[in-house]
């Protein structure tokens, strides 16, 4: 761990440790000498939360260079998960992490070996996949992961990527500072140049995209139209070419295959009249409600924590449940999707978790439809009434927060300031 000797007794020379650490740009208390010349403790561990960025490369490289000018033991290069195992393609997912961090350690241990610092060659490089036990759902739940594989693993600094989106579709890196400042750990953001055009809203062009959606948009015209007719068979194929050369780029998240594209229609086939059924259902008890004179209605929010991944399957859930009467998707936020529900019965349907089975039949197969209920898994809660198992998502910010605690906890006006200033700083 110790990147020199340290000194035989008190009375520390100009050249023993001490000094060594004010060249790296550690102060004497930073690296651990005490006001009488006792041992020199060196840095900790550092750790770099990892994503594919376009500025990855150069954040490795500023890293590995002041983890062997500080003397850090270790370079940890973790990945945090955005799956939880036994989800849908969590394997997939796992093995594409493993992918990048076995790139950016060959990147770190080359940056190593050419580094001129005396302690690069003591610099262990690590890498991991944290956080795949339990969703993992905004800054707060990141930060956790973070403290305790910094804490298991002797690690005190974190540095960020500036262009780090744990999620894939939300830039964190803010909020990521921020919670991680109320922790042990010290943060910063690699001083490294970022591109000055943004990437834009579009995925690769690939032929297999166009030709999927070039098909699917003919299909729909020549269905409106009459296919037997010349005139709106040549106007299909103009109105195709003209919808997949502007569109092929951002209707698809993913390049079609076979066999896996033509599987998912066929289950989507399968799917239409199941739902159908479901919609007719929620329609008669719906109805029931509305003609009876009591109007027996219990109009609550609920949130449900979803296994179907993320794009094209998360909406087809939550348009489902909306389809459905009874019940309406308000919100989708990560994997949870807020739903309104007027009557306990759509309620406790949408606990059961059928939708949610058939999505995943749909999109995974018969494999991935075995997979535990929201209600299983524990993964659901109901946010308005005398049922409430949790505050509404509003009650989260700081107003709401430092209000819930000052009630609950029944504190007086005079110790209100200390016991806010603890519910923040645990949140």
């Amino acid at each position: 761990m110790a990147d020199a000797d340290p000194p035989p007794g008190d009375g520390a020379s100009a050249d023993g440790p001490v000094d060594s650490a004010e060249t790296s740009g550690l102060s004497a208390e930073a690296s651990g000498a005490d006001a009488t010349g006792g041992p020199t403790a060196t840095a900790g561990a550092i750790i770099v939360p990892v994503e594919p960025t376009s500025t990855l490369r150069s954040t490795i490289a500023h890293v590995a260079e002041a983890a062997a000018n500080d003397g850090a033991p270790a370079l940890h290069l973790v990945e945090i998960a955005s799956w939880r195992d036994g989800d849908p393609e969590s394997d997939e997912r796992a093995a594409a992490a493993e992918r990048v961090l076995e790139r950016v350690a060959a990147w770190a241990t080359a940056d190593l070996d050419d580094s001129e610092a005396p302690a690069a060659a003591d610099v262990e490089v690590v890498t991991a996949v944290i956080g795949a036990d339990d969703y993992l759902f905004g800054a707060d739940d990141y930060v956790r992961v973070l403290a305790e594989y910094a804490e298991e693993n002797d690690a005190d600094r974190v540095v960020l990527d500036p262009e780090y989106t744990p999620v894939g579709n939300t830039t964190l890196l803010q909020p990521l500072e921020f919670a991680l400042s109320n922790t042990s750990l010290s943060v910063e953001t690699a001083p490294v140049d970022r591109p000055t055009r943004r990437e834009r809203f579009r995925t690769e062009a690939t032929t297999g995209r166009f030709v999927a959606l070039f098909g699917l948009s003919l299909a729909f015209y020549l269905l409106l139209g009459d296919p037997t007719y010349w005139f709106d068979a040549v106007t299909g194929v103009a109105t195709a070419a003209v919808v997949s050369i502007t569109l092929s780029r951002v209707s698809l998240d993913s390049t079609p295959a076979i066999p896996r594209t033509p599987m998912r229609i066929a289950r989507g086939l399968v799917y239409v009249p199941v739902l159908l059924y479901e919609i007719l259902k929620a329609n008669l008890v719906v109805a029931r409600v509305i003609l009876d004179p009591r109007l027996p209605i219990e109009p609550t929010l609920n949130r449900m924590r979803v296994i179907v991944g993320s794009g094209l399957p998360l909406m087809t859930l939550a348009n489902s449940i909306t389809l459905t009467p009874g019940t309406l998707t308000v919100r989708a936020r990560d994997s949870d999707l807020y739903v309104h529900s007027l009557v306990p019965w759509a309620r406790e349907g949408l606990f059961d978790g059928s939708l949610e089975r058939w999505t995943r039949f749909v999109y995974y197969g018969r494999r991935s439809a075995r997979l535990p209920t929201p209600r299983e898994r524990d993964d659901v809660a109901i946010l308005q009434g005398d049922d409430a198992t949790e505050e509404l998502p509003i009650a989260a910010a700081d107003g709401g927060a430092v209000g819930a605690a000052h009630e609950s906890d029944g504190v007086d006006e005079t110790g209100a300031a200390e016991s806010i200033d603890d519910e923040v700083t645990d949140r």
